[in-house]
């Protein structure tokens, strides 16, 4: 609490002048020091630390050849990457008369081929997000939690299946932009393999 000392203002002798008294103050801060950290312990209480953006990657083990061949045959594309930020990408199997297909890297070109092939678990996946959104913007499921429940979406017959093919003259970036695009629009099924001959001997005819 505040206290208000008062020293002597002098007169002692008998024709001396009489001073005013000197008052002297001094705070007691212990009751702020308190109130500094009740309102630190609240604001640590009710905050929400942001989490540190990376890219999730969880590889599972390398399938067979003709089990890659039979989920492109059902529901898959293969995305080619090679030079230049070029790519190009094709439904199903290669066949003679398969049309490769140039798009970019753009919300309109791959973003949106995935969008469409993948728009059921899209749908899923809102809705999950929705039903996982607590108050104020804050998750009401752990996280972990959340990832178990959204495991059997993506994983979903029906899901898109998505082959990554790259040559050497693809860049790391390109392959990092293509993964980053199958994250944003929900696609758990996907694989980096090798360009086969015959989608190579494809690109020379397109550039």
């Amino acid at each position: 609490m505040a206290e208000v000392n008062s020293g002597g203002g002098g007169g002692h002798g008998k024709h001396d002048k009489k001073r005013a008294k000197k008052m002297s103050t001094r705070i007691d801060m212990t009751p702020m020091v308190d109130l500094a950290f009740l309102l630190l312990t609240f604001f640590i209480l009710t905050s929400t630390f942001n989490k540190p953006k990376a890219l999730d990657l969880a590889f599972p083990a390398k399938p067979k050849d003709t089990d890659i061949v039979d989920k492109t045959k059902a529901n898959g594309i293969s995305i080619l990457i090679t030079g230049d930020d070029k790519v190009y990408w094709y439904p199903g199997q290669l066949k003679p008369e398969s049309e490769v297909q140039k798009t970019d890297y753009s919300k309109n070109g791959l973003r949106m081929i995935f969008t469409n092939g993948n728009s059921k678990i899209i749908v899923k996946m809102n809705q999950l997000r929705k039903e996982a959104q607590g108050w104020n913007y804050a998750p009401a499921i752990a996280d972990s939690i959340f990832k178990s429940k959204a495991k059997p979406i993506k994983g979903d017959p029906d899901a898109l299946v998505v082959l990554i093919k790259a040559d050497d003259k693809a860049s790391y970036k390109n392959v990092i932009d293509v993964v980053d695009e199958l994250n944003i629009t929900d696609i758990g099924k996907f694989a980096i393999v090798d360009m086969t001959p015959e989608e190579k001997a494809r690109l020379l005819t397109l550039k």
